[in-house]
Formats: C-alpha cells, structure tokens, sequence
C-alpha cells in the first residue's frame, strides 16, 4: 500500500521576502508608491498627512488579524453585513393585486352574521389564510 504525505499548516502563507508574505508585501509596496507620487505632487505637510494615513492603513490591512482572519477579510463582511438588512419583514400588501370581478348586475345576498366558533388550534387555518394572501377567509 502507498504511502503519502498530506499538506500541513495549508492556511499559511509562503513567506517570500524575510517575514514578509506577497500579499503584505504587496500592500507595502503600493503605500509606499503612493506617498512618493503624494512627495512629488503635494506639498510638505500634504505629503506628511497622506504618507501617515497611508502607514496605518497598510499596516492594518498587512498585519493586523481579527479572529484568524485578515484585516482585508473582515472589512469584507462587514461591509457585505451592513448591506444586507438583518430583520425581514414580509409585507402582503406590496405584492397583493387587487383583481375586481366585473358586476353584471346579479345581486347576492349579503350572509348572516353567524357567531364564530373557535377551535383549540388554529395554526393550519392561519397558516393558509396567509398563504392564499387573504383571499381565503377561514370557516
């Protein structure tokens, strides 16, 4: 019978460039990319300004971990969490159509009020009313 190894530590990165991942040296480079065109377009306190806002922001998306998982994953669900909204409420009346059956002038009788008897359990009886979109009334 064959023997093979199996792949250990699969969720960790290659290191490329001492303790450096290409991902984090990736997000390095173009900070540092940026701030040089910010040295050569701006002036000096513009370009300090940018360069600082730029140090933390690739230092949070290079290093910076929140449970296990990188800085740039998290910013990823959050955003896709705060657009999504947390509490779904099913409004009948935006998707009801309101069909009107033409009146050739037949008469009906308007039903007795008869009084409600009420069963124990209702739930199958709700439950459908809900589902015909009221247009079952129940017994």
């Amino acid at each position: 019978m064959q023997q093979f190894t199996v792949p250990q530590f699969i969720d960790v990165e290659d290191k490329i460039i001492g303790p450096l991942t290409v991902r984090q040296f990736v997000i390095i480079l173009v900070a540092m990319i940026i701030s040089g065109i910010s040295y050569k377009l701006f002036d000096f306190s513009l370009f300090v300004t940018v360069t600082v806002v730029m140090i933390i922001l690739a230092a949070l998306f290079s290093f910076v971990k929140i449970n296990g998982r990188p800085f740039h994953l998290f910013m990823l669900n959050a955003f896709q969490t705060l657009r999504r909204p947390g509490l779904r409420i099913w409004n009948n009346r935006l998707l009801a159509v309101k069909t009107e059956e033409p009146n050739i002038g037949i008469k009906t009788a308007a039903p007795a009020a008869l009084p409600k008897i009420y069963k124990r359990s209702r739930l199958a009886e709700l439950a459908l009313i809900v589902d015909t979109k009221g247009r079952y009334q129940g017994e």
